[in-house]
């Protein structure tokens, strides 16, 4: 089938002549080319006002974000077409990594908008986060299960993406599926049906490698533990001490078998990250080293502000904990939220607290997660490591 034409407004073209995946609902001349009555998720091609083509993508008229463009050729979306792609991204992995644990496939950044795969040695865990993505999934899917030899793919569908994107998020199969994630010379347990997002989180990989390294004889604090990659890490690595901080019970319990087998003394703290913090202040409590990590806490733009405080909050209590030559770890997922903005608001709480400190380390998402250079979107992870030298 031939694809629908898109034409867009004069002022909106160059911005996607520039590299940018994705066509806003207001930048198309809807008189030219309606977006009304097109089918979620179909091909379209997307040319300027002049008439020349500029991409190829998939339609969701009814979203903010409605063409997400798959190609600047006019070639055909087929089979050929995923096996490219998957094929360079599982290249590229094979390169980095010597064993089968990592992202393959971070949608944009692969030139696969809304396709999200993390690898699990045989196991999938796939988001579908796009109308256009799933649509094309019988397409798709065969090539990416051929390319790997995957035993197993486990789709996960809450997610806000989806969300927006009106797809259904009900009926997700959350069985328990435990792996025992291979990093920092550890077997790292985690369940990839019941977990949160893929069941895993790749991306803070070389920060994790970090700050076990600066482990050795500290006291050291893990806010928004999860099932404990940073303190688990750390305790391996000779920790004096080591506290992890989640609200997730299941979370917490699976940190728990995980430091029994290994042999690792860890506490676990339940609860709120920003009142547990109050709470360890209150009694007095200092640690040398600690990782704010927290969820995404800005997931619209109109949220900035009051995520931003949210950030500011846990990162003041932080340093209020933090012992004197300590260092602690600020990061946010919140694409949202810009880099030079957290580091900013890290250093106007220690101003006012009186307390100096040093960035050593900054970066983004390891490189399992590549960022497309025309979307800064793409950068969605910072993470600052700063030292107190006051």
């Amino acid at each position: 089938m031939t694809p629908s034409t898109l034409y867009l407004n004069p002022r909106m073209e160059k911005r996607l002549r520039g590299g940018h995946l994705w066509v806003y609902s207001n930048e198309i001349d809807t008189h030219r080319s309606p977006l009304k009555g097109l089918e979620p998720g179909s091909v379209v091609d997307v040319c300027a006002s002049k008439g020349y083509f500029l991409g190829r993508g998939t339609v969701n008229p009814a979203t903010l974000i409605a063409v997400r463009l798959l190609s600047r050729q006019q070639e055909e979306i087929d089979a050929g077409f995923f096996e490219r792609r998957l094929s360079r991204a599982l290249q590229l992995r094979q390169t980095l990594y010597p064993s089968p644990w990592y992202r393959l496939v971070h949608s944009e950044g692969d030139g696969l908008p809304g396709l999200v795969v993390d690898r699990f040695d045989d196991t999938l865990v796939i988001e579908v986060n796009t109308a256009g993505m799933q649509a094309l999934q019988p397409i798709w899917e065969p090539v990416l299960r051929q390319l790997t030899g995957a035993r197993e793919l486990i789709f996960k569908q809450d997610s806000s993406g989806r969300r927006l994107e009106g797809l259904p998020t009900e009926g997700e199969d959350t069985t328990p599926r435990q792996v025992a994630v291979p990093e920092n010379g550890m077997a790292l347990h985690c369940d990839l049906g019941g977990g949160q997002k893929t069941g895993w989180f790749y991306d803070q990989r070389p920060h994790r490698e970090l700050f076990a390294r600066l482990a050795q004889g500290k006291r050291v604090l893990d806010v928004f533990s999860y099932v404990g990659a940073w303190g688990l890490g750390a305790a391996a690595h000779g920790a004096l001490s080591v506290h992890c901080v989640d609200a997730s019970a299941p979370a917490l319990t699976q940190l728990e078998a995980t430091a029994a087998a290994a042999g690792l003394d860890v506490q676990t703290l339940q609860g709120d990250a920003l009142q547990t913090l109050i709470a360890q202040r209150d009694m007095g409590r200092q640690f040398d080293l600690i990782v704010v990590d927290p969820p995404a806490l800005i997931k619209r733009k109109k949220d900035l502000e009051a995520g931003r405080e949210h950030y500011a909050r846990l990162n003041h209590v932080a340093l209020q904990i933090l012992a004197p030559g300590g260092l602690l770890f600020a990061s946010s997922c919140s694409h949202h939220m810009p880099a030079e903005t957290l580091l900013a608001m890290v250093q106007r709480e220690a101003s006012k607290l009186g307390r100096s400190l040093q960035l050593i380390h900054s970066g983004g998402a390891g490189p399992d997660h590549p960022v497309h250079p025309a979307m800064p979107e793409t950068a969605y992870l910072k993470t600052f490591a700063l030292r107190d030298i006051a």
